[in-house]
Formats: C-alpha cells, sequence, structure tokens
C-alpha cells in the first residue's frame, strides 16, 4: 500500500517499511537533515535527495514495517530535525562569540608561553 498526505513543509509516503519526507529547500538546510539522519541509523537508513525545490528523506526501516512503527520513525526523524534544526542555529548565532572567546584564549596562552620564555 502507498500513500501521500501533505504535511506542513513535508509530505509523508509510506510503503513496505519505508517512509518519505519531503521537506521544502527554501525552508529546510540540508546541513541539519544530514545530522539527523546520522542520528537515526540505529534505526532505519536514510536517503537524502533533492527533486526540484524538495529535500526527499527516504527512511527505510530496520525493523518490522507495521504502520506504527513507520509512524514512530517519522516522529522521531522529525524530532531529530528539530533539534538539528536548533543547534545549526544556535551555532551560526553565536559562531562569531565562539571565535572572540577561542581568540581571547589562545592569546592568553601565547602571553603566558612568552613570559615564561622570557619574550
Amino acid at each position: 500500500m502507498h500513500r501521500t498526505r501533505q504535511v506542513g513543509t513535508e509530505s509523508l509516503s509510506t510503503k513496505r517499511g519505508v517512509v518519505t519526507v519531503e521537506f521544502a529547500t527554501s525552508a529546510q538546510d540540508l546541513a541539519p537533515l544530514q545530522s539527523a539522519a546520522y542520528r537515526i541509523l540505529g534505526l532505519a537508513t536514510c536517503q537524502i535527495d533533492e527533486v526540484g525545490d524538495r529535500y526527499r528523506c527516504e527512511l527505510t526501516s530496520r525493523a518490522d514495517d507495521s504502520t506504527v512503527e513507520l509512524q514512530a520513525l517519522k516522529t522521531r526523524f522529525l524530532d531529530f530535525v528539530t533539534d538539528e534544526n536548533l543547534r545549526h542555529r544556535i551555532s551560526r548565532d553565536t559562531e562569531g562569540v565562539r571565535n572572540v572567546i577561542l581568540a581571547l584564549a589562545f592569546g592568553a596562552l601565547a602571553r603566558t608561553r612568552d613570559a615564561e620564555n622570557g619574550v
């Protein structure tokens, strides 16, 4: 049995042991999808393809292909995508501050080393 329905920015398509979730490329970055795919490896394999203006993530379950388990797999993947989107945004938004902290830390180390060497 194969069915498709729209769910916000993603669509759910199920067939035997497979869940396909699609995201609009205009609303979703690829990097968080790749991270979510890596995180779900214990439960499913994930093939990500760019099809037109969408990312298609095909999740193939490593377990039984019951509808309940496929729905749980989809939910778990979407949770991972949400988490990775947040991590990606925080990383991007705090990059400048992290660079300043690293510069100060390494600058202090260099000054300490120079002081110890009498420079």
